[in-house]
């Protein structure tokens, strides 16, 4: 078990680009096993949880060419289907949450896919019954192994079909439509996530052949066509980590400057963190941070009652940002209460900063008040443990800004979401070591 041992109290200084991103990788990756013909995929983050999904393709027969750092080329000529029923693949497959998304592009193709229940974050249940609801309106037959926890389903042709999500699931609507892309007829998708990892997996589609209108609203629509072929894609920066250096360059009082952001596709994340009284400049296609000497002022509503952050599908705020906004929480001037509404047990890493000094009253396992110190007392170092890749980044942050050093174990569950954080971190000032 890997472990960041960190030196807090040190401001920062610079320049930090964010890697590619996670959840478009997770999508993106998947749908090369959609045409025997090469494509090529440029920015992809060099993190477990997406090596892990190149090292399955492998596994699958995917012929993978590394033409430089982020840049591969895939071709799915030669799948070899006897891999899904193997006892590696159940190991394997477990391992990883975004295994799922390969279940749709298999069934399209080759009328079946196969996967173990997905492992990942310890954050609560996560639904897969919009996936297989999706795959059954298209004419798919499922079952389900209980004794091996494995999910499978099959049809000889798929058809298009009208279907209204229960959910916005973002992997869900991704699946759904590697599926249908391929299917007879048409497929209408109502109540689709709409996120822009979504809509640049949709592009990407289109360049292959695939006809998909209505990208970027909740309405999705389907033409089936008989194959696709290869294509070059490049994927969007990753906008959690954009949102963790936010909350990193306020929480430490830095002056950074982060690169390449794609400005139009933050939806709400830089307005979410200016009510938290942080100032956010546009500068071409970077975010400045300026230093915050004077701390931050949360904002409260225009009745002056409590500022309430709660996620929401897309354009709402992603739930993946809610852990950092807590902890920044945790120095702001002001009181807010954050409303974490899809998973149970996201909120549960408040005790270690309760630990750490921090004033949270957790009002069940979906909502959280926090007091901010205004910096009038620091977080002080602890131990701890990341118990899932968004929470570990919060407790990375609340180290580097609190007084002395701390010790994070199972780092293994940030190198999951973050590539090389450690020396990325160092490049800008931060006093943290890998050990």
């Amino acid at each position: 078990m890997g472990t960041f041992k960190i030196e807090g109290g040190h401001k920062l200084h610079g320049e930090i680009k964010p890697q590619g991103a996670k959840n478009e990788a997770l999508q993106i990756l998947c749908a090369v096993l959609l045409t025997p013909e090469k494509v090529t995929i440029h920015n992809i983050p060099d993190i477990l949880d997406v090596n892990k999904l190149i090292l399955l393709l492998e596994d699958l027969g995917v012929k993978i060419q590394k033409k430089g750092k982020g840049s591969y080329t895939f071709k799915a000529d030669d799948v070899n289907l006897e891999y899904l029923q193997s006892e590696k693949f159940k190991q394997d497959g477990r391992g990883l949450r975004g295994s799922i998304m390969l279940v749709g592009p298999l069934l399209a193709r080759f009328g079946k896919g196969y996967i173990p229940k997905p492992g990942g974050d310890k954050i609560g249940r996560r639904r897969l019954d919009t996936h297989f609801e999706g795959f059954i309106n298209l004419g798919a037959k499922f079952r389900y192994n209980k004794e091996e926890y494995f999910y499978g389903v099959e049809a000889t042709k798929l058809k298009g079909a009208y279907m209204l999500l229960d959910e916005a699931s973002v992997t869900g609507t991704a699946n759904i439509v590697m599926a249908a892309v391929l299917a007879e007829g048409k497929t209408t998708i109502y109540n689709a996530a709409c996120e822009p990892y979504l809509q640049q997996l949709c592009k990407m589609l289109n360049r292959m052949g695939a006809k998909i209108s209505g990208i970027g609203s909740n309405l999705l629509e389907i033409e089936g066509v008989s194959e696709l072929g290869g294509t070059e894609h490049t994927m969007l920066p990753d906008m959690i980590e954009i949102g963790s250096w936010i909350g990193l360059a306020a929480m430490t009082r830095s002056e950074l400057t982060i690169k390449d952001v794609s400005w139009d596709d933050l939806g709400q994340i830089p307005n979410a963190f200016r009510k938290l009284g942080i100032s956010i400049e546009r500068r071409g296609d970077d975010i400045f941070i300026p230093e915050h000497q004077e701390g931050y002022k949360i904002h409260n509503y225009i009745d002056g009652s409590i500022l309430t952050v709660a996620d929401a599908p897309w354009p709402g705020l992603t739930p993946d940002l809610l852990s950092i906004i807590l902890v920044v929480a945790t120095q702001a001037r002001g009181e807010v209460l954050i409303h974490q509404k899809m998973f149970e047990s996201r909120l549960f890493f408040v005790d270690k900063l309760i630990d750490m000094g921090a004033k949270i009253i957790l009002c069940d396992p979906h909502r959280a008040t926090v007091i901010g110190h205004d910096f009038k007392s620091t977080l002080k170092a602890t131990t701890m443990v990341s118990p899932d890749i968004r929470a570990g980044v919060s407790l990375l942050i609340a180290a580097l800004s609190a007084k002395g050093t701390s010790i994070i174990h199972n780092i293994e569950q940030i190198d999951r979401g973050y590539e090389d954080i450690d020396t990325r971190l160092r490049a800008i000032g931060a006093k943290i070591d890998r050990v």
